[in-house]
């Protein structure tokens, strides 16, 4: 469970708003799709912000019957972002969440991984919006070293679940770490634990083991 609630709330704020990075968008896209716990929330901020679209003066649409016509015509259903994670939630088609398969892709067996310490492998998606998206995946009961960060790190939970300094995380929690956050993540015990991460700034070893792998980590 998240619990950082001040920067979830202005995540979710951001995403509701679409001011985020593009990254950082489909990781809570995909936060949505596997927990209900913020569908509410997020759903409020849209209506709100619905509510202060009805009161800017309208502006004329060029070529009305044309583009009301493509919309009739069009097989898609309209539906909010919220309601579509929340149909697609545990419906349990395909190892990657809607969201982010136009970063990650439909399956996580097919991707490019490397083993970037042992019992820990990443596959990085490089950068968008000036933030780097990557997935992990750590070994059952495999601890990452000790780091901080100097910028922001989320971190959204697939498969499994792990525990740091900030509590437990389980599938479809998010992790909101920064410069002030000094932690070392474990998976937990029985099932390996893969995650989507989204970087803003780099990540910062600090313990002597950390340090030692450091050069072969950056």
């Amino acid at each position: 469970m998240e619990k950082n609630v001040t920067g979830m709330d202005e995540l979710l704020a951001g995403y509701a708003a679409g001011t985020l990075s593009f990254p950082a968008q489909a990781l809570v896209g995909a936060h949505l799709e596997l927990s209900d716990q913020n569908r509410g929330y997020v759903s409020s901020l849209e209506a709100m912000a619905g509510a202060g679209l009805n009161e800017i003066e309208p502006v004329a649409l060029s070529d009305r019957d044309a583009a009301l016509s493509e919309i009739f015509n069009s097989d898609a259903p309209i539906l909010s972002e919220v309601d579509s994670a929340a149909s697609n939630a545990g419906t349990g088609q395909g190892e990657v969440p809607e969201s982010l398969r136009s970063i990650v892709g439909s399956s996580l067996d097919e991707l490019p991984w490397k083993t970037l310490l042992p019992g820990v492998k990443e596959c990085k998606f490089g950068e968008i919006d000036g933030c780097a998206s990557s997935l992990l995946w750590v070994r059952a009961g495999r601890a990452m070293p000790s780091h901080t960060h100097h910028g922001t790190e989320l971190t959204l939970v697939l498969k499994g679940g792990f525990r740091d300094e900030d509590g437990h995380f389980v599938v479809g929690d998010v992790a909101y770490a920064d410069g002030e956050v000094d932690h070392k993540p474990i998976a937990d015990d029985g099932e390996d634990c893969i995650c989507f991460a989204v970087t803003a700034g780099r990540l910062q070893l600090t313990g002597p083991v950390g340090r030692w792998f450091a050069p072969f980590i950056r």
